[in-house]
């Protein structure tokens, strides 16, 4: 069992910069794929980012490439979600989410998520 507890959302004008961190409890926190999702108002939830246990092999959705990072420290069990750039298209409520194996792009992979956290960039 993996808790997911998101932290650091907030309001931030355009081009501004946040970082999410997402705190793991439960053990073997190396072991899990981590990512990253965001839900807009009327719309689906969205893959954003993931990483492997190692923190060695990333991917992101083209929507953020070259403006988000995702990293980890396991030393802490944690995931962070650096942003950059943001754009008013960012807003949304930003989820983590946890998985064993392999990586992922879609929702229904994930076993374990955080309740989420609010990101609103202004125009």
């Amino acid at each position: 069992q993996v808790q997911l507890v998101e932290s650091g959302g907030g309001l931030v004008q355009a081009g501004g910069s946040l970082r999410l961190s997402c705190a793991a409890s439960g053990r073997t926190f190396s072991t899990y794929y981590m990512g990253w999702f965001r839900q807009a108002p009327g719309k689906e939830r969205e893959f954003v980012a993931t990483c492997s246990g190692s923190g060695r092999i990333t991917d992101y959705a083209d929507s953020v490439k070259g403006r988000f990072t995702i990293s980890r420290d396991n030393a802490n069990d944690t995931v962070y979600l650096q942003m950059n750039s943001l754009k008013p298209e960012d807003t949304a409520v930003y989820y983590c989410a946890a998985k064993r194996l392999l990586p992922g792009r879609k929702a229904y992979e994930y076993d374990y998520w955080g309740q989420g956290i609010q990101v609103t960039v202004s125009s």
